[in-house]
């Protein structure tokens, strides 16, 4: 029986999920991409919480006049996200790109924050 495209995401997200784990001292960042929005989190996968969430949706303001499902807008909320980061002690992660190809605005989002300070 043949996939289609969700399923096909989610069994890659699962594949990629066996070998990828957050601890406490390097948590993960999960990226998922929908086709309007952008939403990145940094999990503890041993507490199983969340401990930084953003998104194109909780973009404030200034910036929200400008959203739409771009690499720019991405940009934007991995330097947001790696400010948070920051704030909260976090510098280095495990990326998780949710079974999405690196590429596009999953990598736009990465690429800014690796900018910003955070490693991977």
């Amino acid at each position: 029986m043949k996939l289609n495209t969700k399923q096909t995401r989610i069994h890659k997200h699962k594949r990629v999920r066996k070998k990828v784990q957050g601890t406490s001292s390097r948590p993960r960042l999960c990226v998922f991409r929908s086709n309007k929005h952008i939403y990145a989190q940094i999990i503890d996968d041993t507490q199983g919480i969340t401990l930084v969430a953003t998104s194109s949706v909780n973009l404030n303001n200034k910036e929200s006049d400008n959203i739409r499902p771009n690499c720019d807008t991405s940009r934007v909320v991995g330097k947001q996200l790696a400010e948070q980061s920051m704030k909260e002690g976090i510098k280095n992660v495990v990326f998780d790109r949710g079974g999405k190809l690196y590429h596009g605005r999953v990598k736009a989002l990465a690429e800014a924050a690796k900018e910003a300070g955070m490693g991977f």
